[in-house]
Formats: C-alpha cells, sequence, structure tokens
C-alpha cells in the first residue's frame, strides 16, 4: 500500500485512489458534528449562490458554511463547530459550502472512493480507508482557503498516515502544536470551535462522499 500526502487545491486534483479530503478549521469538524446530531446527508457545493438555489429547489433544508470565514447572507448557520453542536439535524439534509473542504472534494474527480477527515473522526477514517484494502491513499491537507498550508491540517494528515501504518501517533502533542500555530486564533472563530475540532476521536464515524445525482454528497460510514 502507497501513502502520499499532498497539500492544498492541487493536491487535491492531483489526488488518486482512497482519498481522505481534510479541513480541520473547520469544514469536516462542522460536517462530523452535524451529522453526528442526526443530518440525513450533506451535499458539497462550491458557492454559496449554488447552495442557496439548491435548499430553494429542495435538495436540502439547511445551508451552511463559510465565505472568508463567515456566513453569507442567507446561510441558517456558518461553518462553526461549537455553532452546529447542540442543533438537532434530524430528518434535515444540509447543503455545505466552505473556501477549502469543499472545493477540495469537488476538485477530487480522479479519486476511486473519497472520504471527508478531521480530526474529531480520525481512527474512524483510517479504519474505513483501510477496510477498502486500497493500493493508494491520498492524503490532501486543505489549508487555508485550499491555498495557504496550515499546521492542523498538514499535522492531521501526518496523523493518519501514522494510523494507516499502524502506529498511534501522539494526539496530545499534536494538539500542542497545533495551538501553538497562528491558525488556532482566527478572529471569526468562536472560542469554543477549537474545543470540538481538536478533540481528537470524538466520533466513532467516518465521513464518505459519494456522488449523487453528479453532487458530491457525505454520508456516515
Amino acid at each position: 500500500m502507497e501513502i502520499s500526502i499532498e497539500s492544498l487545491l492541487d493536491g487535491a486534483t492531483r489526488a488518486t485512489g482512497t482519498v481522505a479530503i481534510i479541513d480541520v478549521f473547520r469544514a469536516f469538524t462542522t460536517a462530523a458534528v452535524v451529522l453526528a446530531n442526526g443530518a440525513i446527508h450533506i451535499t458539497m457545493v462550491g458557492s454559496a449562490e449554488e447552495a442557496l438555489s439548491l435548499r430553494d429547489s429542495g435538495v436540502g433544508q439547511v445551508c451552511m458554511g463559510e465565505v472568508n470565514g463567515c456566513a453569507p447572507p442567507g446561510f441558517d448557520f456558518g461553518n462553526s463547530p461549537f455553532e452546529v453542536s447542540e442543533i438537532d439535524f434530524r430528518r434535515k439534509a444540509i447543503i455545505q459550502r466552505t473556501s477549502a473542504g469543499t472545493q477540495g472534494i469537488l476538485a477530487a474527480r480522479q479519486a476511486q472512493s473519497l472520504f471527508a477527515g478531521s480530526l474529531v473522526t480520525a481512527s474512524a477514517t483510517a479504519r474505513a480507508m483501510l477496510a477498502e484494502t486500497p493500493h493508494r491513499i491520498t492524503l490532501v491537507a486543505m489549508g487555508y482557503n485550499a491555498v495557504v498550508r496550515t499546521d492542523e491540517d498538514e499535522l492531521c494528515a501526518l496523523h493518519l498516515r501514522n494510523l494507516l501504518e499502524g502506529r498511534t501517533g501522539d494526539s496530545q502533542a499534536m494538539r500542542q502544536l497545533i495551538l501553538a500555530g497562528g491558525e488556532a486564533t482566527r478572529p471569526y472563530f468562536h472560542p469554543r470551535d477549537l474545543d470540538i475540532a481538536l478533540d481528537v476521536d470524538r466520533y466513532n464515524f467516518a465521513i464518505r462522499v459519494r456522488t449523487e445525482d453528479g453532487r458530491p454528497v457525505a454520508r456516515v460510514a
């Protein structure tokens, strides 16, 4: 089994085999929270306008995500995992747009199978990827706006590689490194977002993404 680590939007475009697109701050942490709180699935899109249009047409009931870190006009929720942590999403279909994570999902057209990864689902994601007995795995750290590398996504990719290769890694050391970096102090973060995003293995499920009706749709795996 060959494991490679890529970064940013170009890396997502190059990714092949069994692929995990990683966005810790905050897209796929928020996606995990929403799915844990009962959402049916999440349709991932590239623009706020598409998200709102799909909600209007009945593809989903809830728009969440961000442009430049903040919820666009008309969205039900932003990209904060804490903001959605106590919301009941049962029987709700979600539409998500973010500047890095969902862009990476859309760009990963060469993936044989596709997962949305973050620290809160790390071990479950590794198990789900290995269950496919892949010849090749690509881990893509999406970074800030998919154009600048960030500690949390790069370290999550390394942590996933450790798990895939049978090592446990050091979750506490990784958390401290991330907290020491500048990405943990973005002004639009809710103070409690970090508590959730850095809660390694908070959830015992992976997020698998498949194409349905021509769009990437994420579900609990």
